[in-house]
């Protein structure tokens, strides 16, 4: 199976005062022991890298991309898929749905994925299988 990691999930990791850490740790070490495929986009990496480095450091930066990103297949968000991503949060009309979650979405359906490592209900909203 291949399943979408989201920011949520991705900043849980790192930080062990997330009210997630140990749910997602849990989450990450059954994902790598079933040898699941990975699948994040470069906005998604942005904001997790940007929200970890004001958050909690420069360490939390280098644990993400020394310990998980190499487990992780990067779809790029090209001129298409951001254009389709802008016209989502447009309109969903939505102040806490962001552009990344929008890129997200976008992603995941295009890969016909339906199952996405997160804490974010918003993808439930949008029909998609939460874990964990």
């Amino acid at each position: 199976m291949v399943i979408f990691v989201d920011s949520s999930a991705l900043l849980a990791l790192v930080d062990q005062a997330d009210r997630y850490y140990e749910a997602a740790m849990s989450t990450w070490r059954n994902l790598l022991t079933q040898d699941e495929d990975l699948v994040v986009n470069n906005y998604v990496l942005v904001e997790s890298m940007a929200l970890a480095q004001r958050r909690i450091g420069l360490e939390a930066v280098h644990i993400l991309q020394d310990s998980i990103v190499p487990f992780l297949d990067i779809e790029w968000v090209d001129e298409d898929m951001h254009q389709a991503s802008v016209m989502r949060v447009l309109s969903s009309n939505r102040r806490q749905l962001s552009l990344v979650d929008c890129s997200s979405f976008e992603t995941m359906r295009r890969l016909g994925l339906d199952t996405v490592f997160t804490f974010d209900a918003h993808f439930r909203e949008q029909g998609f299988n939460i874990i964990p």
